[in-house]
């Protein structure tokens, strides 16, 4: 996938994550599988309408998939795959991150490693 797929992918579902009852609505799709709008209106303190609009902005982001289920009751689906790439959008932004700051965690190092006449006196030019 290329770079800016990944950002747009991990930016729809930090977008979709953002959002407390979103988290919730996935987390309890997570935990009990596939439900519909209304099964998840028992168990969470929303109503099913904005259920519903809460999972349209899911699936829109990736995050849960719609499957017909019987009767015409359409249930939804945890997807993965979003989160990973918003994982591995992380694990990039981290392992920049991490190499700057270890970057300057050297440089500190070597700093306090010098012997003092090696090293600026900042002390000095004020106190003349």
């Amino acid at each position: 996938m290329p770079p800016d797929d990944t950002e747009a992918v991990a930016e729809r579902v930090f977008t979709a994550l953002a959002d407390p009852t979103r988290r919730s609505i996935l987390a309890a799709l997570a935990a009990a599988g596939p439900a519909t709008a209304t099964d998840l209106a028992v168990r969470l303190p929303i109503s099913r309408q904005a259920i519903a609009k809460h999972l349209a902005l899911l699936s829109d982001a990736g995050l849960v998939t719609a499957e017909q289920g019987e009767r015409r009751r359409v249930r939804y689906r945890v997807r993965s795959a979003p989160m990973r790439v918003a994982q591995q959008f992380l694990a990039l932004l981290a392992r920049d991150w991490d190499s700057t700051l270890d970057a300057l965690k050297d440089h500190l190092e070597r700093h306090a490693a010098a012997p003092a006449a090696d090293r600026p006196d900042e002390t000095r030019g004020s106190h003349g």
